[in-house]
């Protein structure tokens, strides 16, 4: 059973202050990331896709519905993005030799190389965000204590 949100006048300034500065730096640092792919040729999505891939972490290949859950997105529409990118050459899509049912996805060397320099860039920004990103989830944690 959920509680019932606080009352408007509950809520103070600060913390309106403190979530709008925490959004504020996400949109900045998506902005980045959205422009970045673009320079590298790749629809943001596309970025997201083959970093998630890369970045998997679990015993099993990353498949088509881990690629859904990861981007929030459908099955059907990770599907789609999925063959939009075998052909372009970014990912490869194989039968799993356990389970046929499953398609196991892997980055091709093309993606690995695009990959690699929209790595690097977002890993420069993001250290020269996150003075103003802690100074933003300070600011949530002292909220919190206030309220």
């Amino acid at each position: 059973m959920s509680a019932d949100p606080p009352p408007r006048e509950a809520l103070s300034r600060a913390q309106y202050a403190a979530i709008a500065a925490f959004r504020y730096q996400l949109r900045r640092f998506l902005a980045f990331s959205e422009a970045a792919a673009q320079q590298a040729g790749l629809p943001h999505q596309q970025h997201q896709a083959l970093l998630a891939i890369a970045g998997h972490v679990g015993a099993e290949p990353p498949t088509v519905g881990l690629l859904a859950e990861r981007l929030l997105i459908a099955p059907h529409t990770a599907a789609e993005l999925v063959s939009r990118m075998v052909e372009a050459s970014l990912l490869t899509k194989t039968r799993s030799p356990q389970d046929g049912r499953r398609m196991e996805l892997a980055l091709t060397p093309r993606a690995e190389v695009i990959l690699a320099a929209l790595t690097v860039a977002h890993l420069e920004e993001l250290q020269t965000m996150e003075p103003a990103l802690v100074r933003a989830l300070g600011g949530l944690d002292r909220t919190s204590r206030d309220g």
